[in-house]
């Protein structure tokens, strides 16, 4: 089994999802105007499954995202790190935090640590992406605050998505200025 690290930024606690994250997840994938641009608010049963991908990602594809958790309060604020499957336009930053926690910088702060995680734990990883629909314009500019430019766009889950990336020496120039 792979081991999955835990990384820790100035406000932050990114920690391997367990089962005890269920209710939180499932609480904030119920949310309309949270899932509006990944496919649209799922059930518990959803949820689970979709903390079983997750997790599997680890041991299929060596990466994976975590758990973010508030560190003053202990909270679960969301999920956010790396993903990679078969097909995919590379190892991709995600982030997902429930809305109650959006315009806090929890989400750029979560995806810098992912990021600098997979650059330093992967040397021969040319560049991150991530894969925005054109109307999330929330997660477009967080991309961009990252350092990442569109690059392209592709037919992805049956719908065209941006392709936006950062390579190795663009995040090695900008990570003094990102907050981790």
């Amino acid at each position: 089994m792979t081991a999955i690290p835990t990384l820790t930024t100035k406000r932050l606690t990114l920690r391997p999802i367990v089962r005890d994250d269920l209710d939180g997840f499932a609480a904030m994938w119920s949310d309309e105007e949270f899932t509006r641009h990944i496919g649209g608010p799922t059930d518990r049963h959803g949820t689970w499954h979709n903390l079983a991908g997750n997790i599997g990602c680890w041991e299929l594809e060596g990466v994976g995202p975590w758990s973010v958790v508030e560190r003053v309060t202990g909270t679960l604020v969301g999920r956010a790190g790396l993903w990679s499957e078969p097909g995919w336009p590379g190892i991709e930053a995600v982030w997902f935090i429930g809305r109650q926690w959006w315009g806090r910088g929890f989400g750029t702060e979560a995806a810098a640590a992912a990021i600098a995680w997979a650059f330093e734990t992967r040397p021969a990883l040319p560049e991150v992406v991530s894969v925005i629909r054109a109307t999330n314009t929330a997660s477009i500019r967080l991309a961009e605050r990252l350092g990442m430019h569109l690059a392209r766009t592709e037919q992805l889950h049956g719908a065209e998505k941006g392709v936006y990336a950062i390579t190795r020496s663009e995040w090695v120039s900008r990570a003094p200025t990102i907050e981790a």
